[in-house]
């Protein structure tokens, strides 16, 4: 089975930093690409960063270019965003996601939250 756990979210001032990892199982990570998402309530689910089977390929949505990175460990089935010169406008929940044999599969979520 298909499983996520994310981690490195929290409360955090505008120009500060964090880290959400994502470790997945239930099926071979390397095989396949990752993505983070961000939604905040009343609105649609945001692609924020993609990155591919073996991290040699990175996209990412004009808001957060130049200030977010996406990586994996495809030793530790882990993908990372890593979050630099945060914004309010970044507070949102986080989720990873990959789609499996045509099937969607997310995290659970973690909460990032840029305040002053």
């Amino acid at each position: 089975q298909v499983q996520f756990m994310e981690s490195g979210g929290g409360l955090v001032q505008p120009g500060g930093s964090l880290r959400l990892s994502c470790a997945g199982s239930g099926f071979t990570f390397s095989a396949y690409a990752m993505s983070w998402y961000r939604q905040v309530p009343g609105k649609e689910r945001e692609l924020v960063a993609t990155i591919s089977t073996a991290g040699t390929s990175t996209s990412y949505v004009d808001s957060v270019k130049g200030r977010f990175t996406i990586s994996r460990d495809n030793a530790k089935n882990t993908v990372y965003l890593q979050m630099n010169d945060l914004k309010p406008e970044d507070t949102a929940v986080y989720y990873c996601k990959t789609t499996y044999r045509w099937r969607d599969y997310w995290g659970p979520g973690t909460q990032v939250t840029v305040s002053s």
